[in-house]
């Protein structure tokens, strides 16, 4: 029997979890997605004077720095075999706690860790559904994702806030050096990090064997539960940092705030090449889908080319790396029942 030929990112091929990512055609995804990025900004060089200064490139990391800082926990999770589709909403209800709190008088410090906080205490409600009442975490994250967005409006209504203290805005509109934005800055040392864990401690390791078979991890000692609540505790702190991040930026505070980021930030995972089943996956392929989306974005806006047509491109390509997989795998398994 000729052997399996090698599948793209998803596939169902469970016992190369832990092996280096998956190759397309020989090529390894990452390779692609960064010759992709490179094409990309060459383009955009290309179509557009402005593109090349310092300015506007620090300009473009606005368009991902913030999803991308939640891409990271959540590719963990997805690694995992776990989702949480409430982070957006989280973000929302944390602007509004940190708007309240600046009405209160906080000072800057108090009012970004109060956002922090609360996005520590919905995903550990995300976890705590998911490793207590074992509600699947999709349905869990779906609900939770109604309950925070219908809180933050609740409190707030149809209302702006938009007094904060002083210092406040460096968030998400300071530079640490010359045109090198704080967020981005940031943003780098948590990928660092992230990507640090994931492929070179124990506590990575296990993650992927959480993802390749929950029941063998267990039986193995890992405290599966345990590794789960961290990840939606991990999860809820970077979206309570983004939404420091945002609501700096932006100046303001509104329930409708990252409404329908939670789409984008779990494209960014899966174009990344993290297996939607779990067990497979690197951080060097999120960042680069990250920055390759935030490319596209910029380079689309500098045209002056409206937004949905990314929605097209992304959706189109989301559904083709998802059923590349499945059509590889039965592909390969015609071919072996062919050569039996």
């Amino acid at each position: 029997m000729r052997p399996a030929p090698h599948l793209p990112p998803g596939s169902s091929d469970r016992g190369a979890a832990t092996r280096a990512p998956r190759r397309r055609g020989g090529w390894r995804w990452e390779t692609l997605l960064g010759a992709a990025t490179l094409m990309v900004f060459i383009v955009n060089a290309l179509l557009s004077p402005y593109f090349l200064s310092a300015t506007t490139l620090s300009d473009a990391s606005f368009n991902f720095t913030e999803k991308a800082l939640v891409a990271l926990p959540m590719a963990l999770l997805v690694i995992a075999k776990e989702i949480d589709i409430s982070v957006a909403a989280i973000m929302a209800l944390a602007s509004v706690a940190m708007g309240y709190g600046a009405m209160a008088g906080w000072d800057t410090p108090a009012v970004a860790l109060l956002g922090v906080a609360v996005g520590v205490v919905c995903g550990t409600c995300n976890g705590l559904l998911v490793t207590a009442l074992r509600v699947p975490s999709i349905v869990a994250t779906i609900g939770t994702m109604s309950l925070f967005r219908g809180i933050a409006y609740g409190i707030l209504g149809d209302r702006v806030m938009k007094h904060y203290p002083a210092g406040f805005d460096y968030f998400g509109q300071g530079y640490v050096i010359g045109t090198l934005s704080f967020e981005l800055v940031l943003f780098a040392a948590a990928a660092l990090i992230t990507g640090l864990v994931l492929h070179a401690t124990i506590f990575g390791r296990r993650l992927y064997a959480i993802g390749t078979n929950p029941t063998t991890a267990r039986m193995s000692g890992i405290a599966v539960d345990r590794y789960r609540l961290a990840l939606f505790m991990i999860t809820g702190a970077a979206s309570g940092l983004a939404s420091v991040l945002l609501t700096s930026r932006l100046g303001s505070t509104r329930p409708s705030l990252a409404v329908g980021w939670e789409l984008e930030i779990i494209s960014m995972v899966i174009l990344g090449g993290v297996s939607v089943s779990g067990g497979r996956g690197t951080i060097v392929g999120v960042v680069l889908a990250a920055v390759l989306l935030g490319l596209v974005t910029f380079g689309l806006s500098l045209q002056n080319i409206p937004g949905i047509v990314l929605s097209i491109v992304v959706g189109a390509l989301l559904i083709v790396i998802v059923a590349l997989p499945v059509i590889g795998a039965r592909w390969a398994a015609a071919r072996a029942a062919r050569s039996e």
